[in-house]
């Protein structure tokens, strides 16, 4: 039996050599692959015609059918990984600034549209509220922005997404959080901002 033993490698050169194999099984070999042990007096070549003639010969031939199918499969599986990982990563931008803000007042710190070149609306960035305030709330509400002269749209109307910050009553000075935003292109904004809350007088601890 073990002039009739082969191994399968579930990799692109174990997968060929498999075909090949297969295809020698059935004397019907369409392309002769290069290398020493596919060649026409190869070893594995006269081991096929040992176990041609054996009974046990056309038990692995059915054998080997049916791991092929697992071989291509995995290995078109991790063809295309690799591909994938070789895809370039969508960089990640992180951009700051501040807003000011009075305390228990909705104050609006972020705006949110997707203006396609033709002036109208697309896909709305993901918001997720990645680190949150220490002492305020923030809300992210739908609503609708118009505007005018922007880029080459001289009047618009698109959603949009607006995110609030809210101080609690009695709170004044600095508060920080951070936005994310995911656009549908695969860009990532992290938005680092700093609220500073002052009373009606200006006044900050």
């Amino acid at each position: 039996m073990s002039n009739c033993t082969f191994k399968l490698l579930l990799t692109p050169s174990g997968v060929k050599k498999t075909i090949w194999l297969i295809n020698t099984f059935d004397q019907d070999v369409v392309k002769k692959p290069r290398g020493r042990d596919m060649s026409q007096n190869g070893p594995d070549r006269r081991r096929l015609r040992a176990c041609r003639s054996r009974p046990e010969g056309r038990q692995l031939e059915q054998k080997m059918r049916k791991l092929l199918v697992t071989a291509v499969l995995v290995g078109s599986f991790g063809w295309q990984a690799a591909a994938a990982q070789n895809q370039p990563v969508p960089e990640t931008q992180t951009v700051e600034r501040t807003v000011k803000a009075l305390p228990n007042k909705d104050t609006q710190i972020g705006l949110y549209i997707n203006v396609r070149p033709d002036c109208s609306s697309g896909p709305l960035p993901t918001i997720r509220l990645a680190t949150s305030p220490a002492s305020g709330k923030v809300v992210v509400k739908p609503g609708k922005v118009k505007a005018t002269n922007y880029k080459a749209c001289l009047a618009l109307e698109v959603p949009a997404y607006v995110a609030f910050y809210k101080s609690p009553p009695d709170f004044v000075g600095d508060d920080t959080l951070t936005i994310e935003v995911k656009y549908p292109g695969g860009r990532t904004e992290l938005q680092k901002i700093t609220v500073n809350v002052a009373g009606p007088g200006g006044q900050k601890i």
